[in-house]
């Protein structure tokens, strides 16, 4: 049941992002796994309407708020006000109190707005004036940013970029997709076509029967000796953190799921390995000077790493 429900949700996003069934699978994995995603592109790729196909798909409350200079932290987590008549003060909730939170351009606001996000990626509640409200549930952050650099950007400090579950990068489509996107824009709003496959209650159940995916004792060893190569690189100044194990660890389930599995393999750790780690990393001065990426060095982290035999395999 899952499979056919998977399946359906990625063909009802792939009608609005054509060509990019990747990228798809592994924003569906996030989701499955409980993370935040966070897609770093250039303008115009398809970033926001990626997180609004999804919404609709998922059956999901959905809000967004445009980042700019002057947005507060109160728009995010809300804000109390006096309640002359009743003598008492109200909360009045903010942007984050929904199921699938869009930021859009997270990095074009100030690091005061940015961190005004951190409690509600890792706790799953906001506290205003000291008293702590809980988000609903499934609560999924997709933000938006543009590459560091562009004009107006502040880049999304070490801690919040680690509460990312993953970071991806969408690309430009294909020829033919561009084709098809020109074709289809022509006659109707393309998010018209796409319907719910499932609900949020859907959703949270799949997130907890992720728990029962097996993972042998091998593979976990596999994925800590992986992360913990990242500290002890020489190019490498912070590397992967207990956080970001543990979050390699759900998404090797997930797709471990999609794949139709009910446990993981080493495969399923390489194959999302560079998404989860690669924004976790800081690479010291003189690794950068020489050229070097966090790609780069995750891709050598995992040449140089003995992958664990599966039983039944040889």
């Amino acid at each position: 049941m899952i499979i056919e429900q998977s399946e359906q949700i990625l063909r009802e996003v792939g009608k609005v992002l054509m060509g990019k069934q990747e990228v798809i699978e592994k924003v569906l994995m996030a989701i499955y796994a409980g993370g935040h995603i966070l897609l770093e592109d250039t303008p115009g790729v398809g970033k926001t309407t990626l997180a609004l196909g999804f919404s609709k798909v998922l059956g999901m409350d959905y809000k967004r708020i445009q980042f700019t200079p002057d947005t507060m932290p109160s728009d995010i987590v809300g804000y109390t006000v006096l309640v002359q008549s009743k003598g008492t003060t109200e909360y009045r909730p903010g942007a984050v109190d929904t199921n699938l939170f869009l930021g859009d351009e997270i990095n074009r606001t100030s690091p005061k707005t940015q961190a005004a996000l951190l409690e509600a990626m890792e706790e799953g509640s906001v506290t205003v004036d000291g008293v702590t409200y809980p988000l609903p549930k499934p609560f999924i952050c997709i933000a938006t940013q543009n590459p560091v650099g562009m004009s107006g950007t502040q880049p999304l400090p070490e801690s919040q970029l680690d509460r990312f579950m993953i970071k991806l990068s969408i690309g430009y489509p294909d020829t033919e997709s561009q084709i098809r996107i020109l074709a289809e824009k022509n006659y109707q709003n393309s998010m018209d076509g796409v319907r719910p496959v499932v609900t949020r209650d859907i959703v949270l159940e799949i997130q907890n029967y992720l728990s029962t995916i097996r993972m042998t004792h091998d593979v976990m060893r596999y994925i800590t000796i992986l992360c913990e190569k990242t500290r002890e690189d020489e190019n490498v100044e912070l590397g992967v953190s207990p956080r970001g194990i543990i979050a390699l660890a759900r998404m090797a389930r997930a797709k471990a799921l999609l794949s139709e599995r009910d446990y993981v393999i080493p495969e399923d750790v390489r194959a999302i390995f560079l998404d989860i780690c690669a924004h976790r990393i800081i690479l010291r001065p003189q690794a950068r000077m020489k050229g070097l990426t966090s790609e780069s060095i995750l891709k050598e982290i995992m040449a140089k790493t003995d992958v664990p035999a599966m039983p039944g395999k040889r």
